[in-house]
């Protein structure tokens, strides 16, 4: 998951003992089950995970609140039940009584009380479904638990450097230009007339510039379904509001999307803001076996972000857009192996920018930091030499089960599997017939970002810019970029 927007330079640092001491004291996420139960038995643990979010004073509200709707719940129960219960032996008495006769007033006295008990229970049975709806909609507000491996910290600025790599490619120097600079001497960025047709915060490229965008795509979707095992796919840009709860977009974010008019089912829609929602809820609501897993896969799409809180933040040229180009990596697999496919696929993203032999920083984000459904998250930052930083290209989060219980999506465990395919059907003591699904999302990586780095990594002192080796055959065994004899546009 990405964090619901691309974040400015971060300096990553190594954490302190005084903070891994901290970490530790916090319970891991892979220990617990994340539901209601918890909050009702040890709303402590989720306390400590929302504190080192650093959440605010309404989130740590809302842990209260739900441990007195869950008394209201249990009480409701009781009542419900005991009305039932009533009711039950009051009609043992009514059958009783007309089968030895003579006793119709009696009868009459207690068909009322039934008739009085169903009345309760079903009043109790109303109160507790709306009950229900309000713990799950305060539960949706509430982030995913924390890996321990996550350091304690308040900001980006707190963030764990891991790796640092390509220094050797690292340039540098007061006369490394903005990509903006660069694309518009190419002639190949129109800026002003996307204004004019769709307002700030879009971009028109043309020419060569589109067609390396184009490059960039492909090489992408090919490093990652030759290489690394992904299977492609192309998906909806629209989905419900369903389908972005199951997710995690929404209800936290729903200011940062793009409403749109479509009716899914009776649900209102939006547009994606990552392929990672679509793809990743293929699976909703399905029992999937653990032979199957692990399920790897990727598209390219546009990616829609009203962004409303970006405050201007980052928006020159192509940085900060509501509409720009992803990769998006997705995988879905068993609880044993979900550490260890998520390293893997930080890997898969590393590799992108290795091959475009693009320096980046790989920073492991701390608690303050981490997006709402990510469990354990890792950021990859390009450098950019023309604006004399790193900044954000990719992000990738593993949610552990957080995804896969709203939205319902399980495996059968290997040994069920076993034991049903031999006729031997008894579980092993305290083992699951079904379990949650792990997700796992990341970029790989973001396209807009990635053209940005190459113009400005690649941009030469004439204006022209190099095109990155593994990025020629994509363009027709174009090598250099050079001033664009294009129809100006105003």
């Amino acid at each position: 998951v990405g964090r619901g927007r691309f974040s400015s330079v971060r300096q990553g640092k190594t954490v302190d003992v005084a903070a891994v001491a901290e970490r530790e004291e916090r319970v891991d996420a892979q220990q617990v089950d994340y539901d209601l139960r918890l909050l009702e038995d040890s709303p402590e643990i989720v306390m400590d995970h929302l504190k080192s979010r650093r959440a605010n004073e309404e989130v740590l509200d809302t842990v209260g609140k739900i441990g007195h709707l869950n008394e209201r719940r249990r009480q409701l129960i009781k009542e419900r039940d005991a009305a039932l219960s009533t009711r039950k032996t009051l009609s043992a008495q009514i059958g009783k009584l007309m089968r030895e006769g003579g006793q119709e007033d009696k009868v009459t006295e207690i068909k009322a009380q039934v008739e009085k008990s169903n009345g309760a229970a079903s009043e109790a049975e109303e109160d507790l479904a709306d009950v229900m709806v309000q713990l799950s909609s305060m539960f949706q507000r509430l982030p995913n638990l924390l890996d321990s491996r996550v350091p304690d910290g308040e900001s980006d600025e707190d963030n764990e450097l891991i790796v640092q790599w390509g220094d050797e490619f690292k340039r540098e120097g007061e006369n490394m230009k903005w990509h903006d600079e660069i694309a518009a001497g190419l002639g190949c960025y129109a800026p002003e007339a996307a204004v004019a047709v769709s307002g700030a915060r879009f971009s028109v490229l043309r020419g060569q510039l589109a067609q390396l965008e184009r490059a960039l795509s492909q090489f992408m979707l090919d490093m990652h379904t030759r290489d690394h095992g992904y299977q492609e796919h192309s998906v909806p840009f629209i989905v419900s509001r369903q389908t972005l709860e199951g997710t995690g977009q929404l209800p936290k974010f729903e200011d940062d999307l793009f409403k749109t008019n479509h009716d899914v089912g009776g649900q209102d829609s939006f547009l994606i803001p990552t392929a990672e929602v679509p793809l990743t809820s293929l699976y909703r609501d399905q029992i999937l076996q653990e032979s199957d897993l692990p399920v790897s896969l990727v598209a390219h799409t546009p990616c829609f972000r009203a962004e409303s809180d970006s405050g201007g933040r980052d928006t020159r040229g192509l940085l900060r857009q509501h509409q720009f180009h992803k990769v998006e990596l997705v995988r879905i697999c068993s609880k044993d192996s979900s550490n260890d496919l998520h390293e893997e696929m930080v890997e898969h993203s590393e590799n992108i920018l290795k091959a475009l032999k693009l320096p980046y920083k790989k920073l492991r984000l701390c608690s303050g930091d981490i997006g709402f459904s990510a469990r354990h998250c890792y950021d990859l930052e390009v450098w950019m030499p023309g604006q004399n930083q790193y900044r954000e290209i990719a992000s990738i989060s593993n949610c552990g089960d957080f995804q896969a219980r709203r939205m319902k999506m399980r495996y059968k465990p290997a040994e069920v599997e076993e034991a049903k395919a031999t006729g031997k059907n008894k579980k092993k003591k305290g083992g699951k017939k079904t379990v949650f699904c792990h997700t796992m999302n990341g970029s790989g990586v973001a396209v807009g970002r990635a053209l940005v780095a190459v113009l400005e990594n690649y941009q030469n002192d004439d204006g022209s810019v190099t095109v990155p080796e593994v990025l020629v055959p994509y363009m027709n065994g174009v090598t250099k970029i050079e001033k664009n004899n294009l129809v100006r546009l105003d």
